[in-house]
């Protein structure tokens, strides 16, 4: 499978499962909805300030995500290893945000507990039909 392929595969998903570690050096997975936007090996996500993965991702940058499709006879994943930023600019939290982002942060754009999430993979491996592939950014 193509680099191409392999992106085009992880945007099409509505699930992405994100991975930090945590103070005692153990990985924490979480699944999140899709990123709200990807921009070459770039994946943006949305999460609370607040929140634990953002004090792990502070602490360690170090993650992965996973996307995967569960067919009724073929399965496919991808993961990719890489590191995660907190950004807390408003530029690309205005750029990030969405209609109905209300519902999760009440002050809205400017909410202080809303911050991106920007992943940037590194490597990877695919997963299809029983074979796998390692694959370098």
């Amino acid at each position: 499978m193509t680099l191409d392929e392999i992106f085009a595969f992880a945007d099409s998903q509505k699930t992405a499962f994100i991975g930090s570690v945590d103070e005692d050096g153990f990985p924490n997975i979480k699944a999140m909805l899709a990123p709200r936007e990807r921009d070459g090996a770039a994946f943006y996500f949305t999460t609370n300030t607040s929140s634990m993965r953002v004090k792990q991702y502070l602490a360690d940058p170090k993650a992965s995500i996973y996307f995967y499709h569960r067919g009724r006879f073929r399965y496919t994943g991808v993961m990719f290893k890489g590191t995660m930023r907190v950004l807390t600019d408003q530029e690309t939290k205005d750029r990030i945000w969405r209609t109905g982002d209300n519902m999760f942060y009440k002050k809205g754009v400017t909410d202080p507990d809303y911050c991106v999430l920007c992943f940037t993979a590194q490597s990877g491996r695919y997963y299809q039909d029983l074979k796998t592939e390692s694959f370098v950014l």
